[in-house]
């Protein structure tokens, strides 16, 4: 009994986590006004499935973009784990997000086209990007009078950024990350020479982290790889 429980639970994750990439990929493609036979389609399960899980077509796409807020956040607290400096965690957390518009496109447009809930959501970016201000502030790092405006200052600058990456696909992403994060450091109290400095250090391989599986042990060995 005890292993018929267990195949139930993993085929319910698996059909919660195949309707959530179908809800993404609509998300992400600005085409969520579809019915919910064509988004069960999608995920390739029937339309009771559906209902076993989300009451509504809403429900869905909310779960959707908490959980891709989640990945998002998770994968920058992965690369980030073994920094103490929190002025440089910030700083890491903002140039790999840059580069992630790029190299995660799909989950960059579901930031994105979502982004009220990217700076007031209790999940994914916005609780860590508040996390690492207030941390860096603490510290004497960072001169913040208000860390839930510098978030949202913060917040406004990668969707913007994002934005810009998109529409202009010839233009270095890592570049114009860099710049911004920066900018945005010397907003937030570094003087400017160590604010270049911290945005000029090597990153840890995004390329080879954020998949569902193995992500961990892409990055176990915590190998500063220079994705400049």
């Amino acid at each position: 009994m005890a292993e018929q429980a267990d195949r139930l639970t993993r085929r319910k994750a698996r059909t919660r986590a195949a309707l959530l990439e179908a809800a993404q990929a609509f998300i992400a493609a600005g085409t969520t006004n579809v019915p919910i036979l064509e988004i069960t389609q999608a995920a390739d399960v029937g339309m009771g499935s559906f209902y076993n899980h989300f009451e509504s077509k809403e429900q869905l796409y909310q779960a959707a973009v908490e959980d891709a807020l989640d990945r998002y956040g998770a994968l920058l607290d992965e690369l980030t784990a073994d920094v103490e400096d929190p002025a440089l965690v910030f700083a890491q957390s903002f140039r790999l997000s840059g580069r992630l518009h790029r190299l995660r496109p799909e989950l960059s447009r579901v930031l994105l086209n979502h982004g009220l809930e990217l700076a007031t959501s209790e999940r994914g970016l916005a609780p860590r990007a508040r996390r690492d201000i207030e941390a860096a502030a603490e510290a004497g790092r960072f001169t913040v009078r208000d860390p839930e405006l510098a978030m949202v200052t913060v917040a406004g600058a990668l969707l913007g950024l994002g934005r810009l990456l998109h529409d202009q696909p010839d233009r270095d992403a890592e570049a114009a990350a860099d710049q911004v994060a920066e900018d945005l450091l010397r907003m937030l109290g570094l003087p400017a020479e160590e604010a270049r400095e911290l945005c000029r250090r090597p990153l840890p391989d995004v390329e080879g982290a954020g998949h569902p599986a193995g992500s961990t042990s892409a990055v176990n060995n915590r190998g500063r790889t220079s994705v400049r």
